[in-house]
């Protein structure tokens, strides 16, 4: 018994070495070929007005919009119980007051995780394109988020680039972010072995 607790005790700390080290080498990892949209990722809104953890984001899909990165911007995710408002709704308003053309907005708004944030911005191009093909997609979030983002929107037949905000509150604390790269972890080991997005 003592040898298998052992055994697994050793599977459990190398896993979290390697997904560890893969979560902090993508926080590094920022990508902006031409691609067909740029998908970025809901965070908590009030009232319709973004976070900042969500502003951030915004700001920097905005930015890599502008640059010609993409010439759609889809924005994600749905609303808590009690919300008026969705996250991916909140997104999409946000820039077009920012000036961004109604023709290049899209919204998703019924998803909560990462999984089902990308597997709703896929449905919504493929609507707005049926025969677009494989999508080609930059992902924007936070840098923890980017291994898992980009390994789900593989796994849904998307190719996929990471471009991470740099300004994020979530950023600004070493301490906040080990636990926020520990989560992160977690949320690879629930992918990895149960396929449900997290």
């Amino acid at each position: 018994m003592r040898r298998v607790l052992l055994g697994l005790l050793v599977l459990v700390l190398a896993y979290f070495a390697v997904s560890t080290t893969l979560v902090a080498r993508w926080m590094g990892k920022d990508e902006r070929p031409r691609v067909d949209a740029i998908v970025v990722r809901g965070a908590a809104q009030y009232d319709g007005r973004p976070s900042a953890i969500y502003q951030a984001r915004l700001e920097h899909a905005v930015d890599l919009w502008s640059d010609g990165v993409a010439p759609l911007l889809v924005f994600t995710g749905g609303k808590e119980r009690g919300d008026r408002f969705t996250e991916g709704g909140s997104g999409a308003r946000w820039a077009l007051e920012q000036g961004v053309p109604a023709s290049a907005v899209l919204a998703e708004e019924k998803s909560r995780t990462t999984y089902q944030n990308l597997a709703g911005a896929k449905r919504a191009l493929e609507r707005r394109d049926p025969d677009g093909g494989r999508r080609r997609i930059v992902i924007v979030s936070d840098p923890f988020h980017m291994f898992r983002a980009v390994r789900q929107a593989a796994d849904l037949g998307m190719d996929a680039y990471p471009s991470p905000t740099r300004t994020s509150p979530l950023s600004a604390s070493r301490l906040k972010l080990a636990e926020l790269v520990l989560r992160e972890d977690l949320a690879i080991a629930g992918y990895l072995l149960s396929g449900a997005g997290k």
